[in-house]
């Protein structure tokens, strides 16, 4: 596997960009105030992108395909090239490799409130400022969670087809640009799960599952509980061991943050709501979800939960990745507590 680069020389340019407060770095916000927006970096961290999500208004027709790009060795933030297509998604999936972005699914919302699950997979070359069109995901799916392994193999687990949530490990080679399927999902099937992946483990907690004792079928979902991790096979990328975790800190939730930190062997998670809710932050019943303040991580190398803030400030929900950077662990916009959009970015602490 080719190794990338380490970006060490950036790090007395980003301590000048960056004003450090007591604990967390002055972060300019972004252009426009997102939320259930994609997110993924490039140059170990040096570059953060969001892709597309609902704006302040969260209506169908505040749903865009702007691309933003931060580079911290600027501190500015830029517009990039729009995502393809006649409409921004929603509930996508992206992750950096090969030095590209790839961006997976989501789903469309028209004016009469339909949302439709979309297979498109769309490429982004920075370099060229282009984007490019890559295979199709077999089953379409949004709200899943994503990893990359060995910066070639990404992985979407899980997430909503046009049927429901599916057990589906869709596995796409970034060089081949071939999907294979991967050893499906042992629990419920769920979407707006939260997860990552690290060291050849795939770790997923929670999402929406259908609520078994809704007897009249109107297709109600409650909160999952469960907690996996897979241990993906040296040799063959699509043999995966899943095995049950212990229950991490609190309650299952929806639309946590979360996302893999490498070089710190965890996984991270933050906020989430403690109910489903669709993209207005309104639960079945219409009422605005609370956020739980809570961010909490799954050790790797020592198999255990940690709680590394109870009362998380400024804490998020349905931002679609935490990105590990040189400034920390970073959330690109999202659902604040009180139901509003956000373009600020939130520097968590690591512990």
């Amino acid at each position: 596997m080719k190794k990338l680069p380490v970006y060490f020389p950036f790090l007395p340019v980003l301590c000048a960009v960056f004003l450090l407060a007591a604990d967390q770095p002055k972060i300019p916000p972004m252009p426009g105030a997102v939320s259930n927006n994609a997110v993924a970096s490039l140059k170990n961290g040096i570059d953060v992108y969001s892709l597309m999500g609902v704006g302040p208004k969260k209506t169908w027709d505040d749903v865009t395909n702007k691309l933003y790009i931060l580079r911290l060795t600027t501190g500015k933030w830029i517009e990039g090239r729009a995502v393809p297509g006649v409409a921004g998604r929603l509930g996508a999936s992206a992750v950096g490799a090969r030095g590209q972005i790839f961006l997976f699914g989501g789903y469309v919302v028209d004016g009469q409130g339909t949302e439709m699950t979309v297979g498109d997979v769309n490429s982004y070359v920075p370099d060229e400022h282009r984007w490019y069109r890559a295979a199709d995901i077999p089953v379409p799916v949004d709200s899943a969670v994503i990893g990359v392994n060995h910066d070639r193999y990404v992985y979407l687990v899980g997430g909503r087809s046009k049927n429901g949530p599916v057990n589906n490990v869709q596995v796409y080679d970034a060089e081949k640009n071939t999907w294979s399927q991967a050893t499906a999902l042992p629990g419920t099937p769920v979407y707006g799960h939260a997860g990552g992946l690290a060291d050849d483990v795939i770790v997923y907690i929670d999402g929406a599952k259908k609520d078994a004792k809704d007897a009249s079928g109107s297709g109600k979902y409650v909160a999952s509980d469960e907690c996996w991790m897979g241990k993906i096979d040296h040799k063959d990328p699509n043999k995966i061991e899943w095995s049950k975790l212990p229950p991490h800190p609190g309650p299952g939730r929806f639309g946590t943050v979360a996302g893999a930190g490498e070089h710190e062997h965890k996984i991270m998670f933050s906020g989430g709501t403690t109910t489903p809710h669709n993209f207005k932050g309104l639960d079945s019943e219409g009422k605005l979800a609370e956020i739980s303040p809570v961010t909490f991580a799954f050790e790797l190398h020592g198999n255990r939960w940690e709680t590394i803030a109870e009362d998380t400030f400024d804490v998020r929900a349905d931002g679609r990745g935490i990105l590990t950077t040189p400034l920390g662990p970073l959330i690109l916009g999202g659902m604040l507590k009180n139901g509003a959009i956000s373009a600020r970015v939130l520097a968590l602490p690591k512990k």
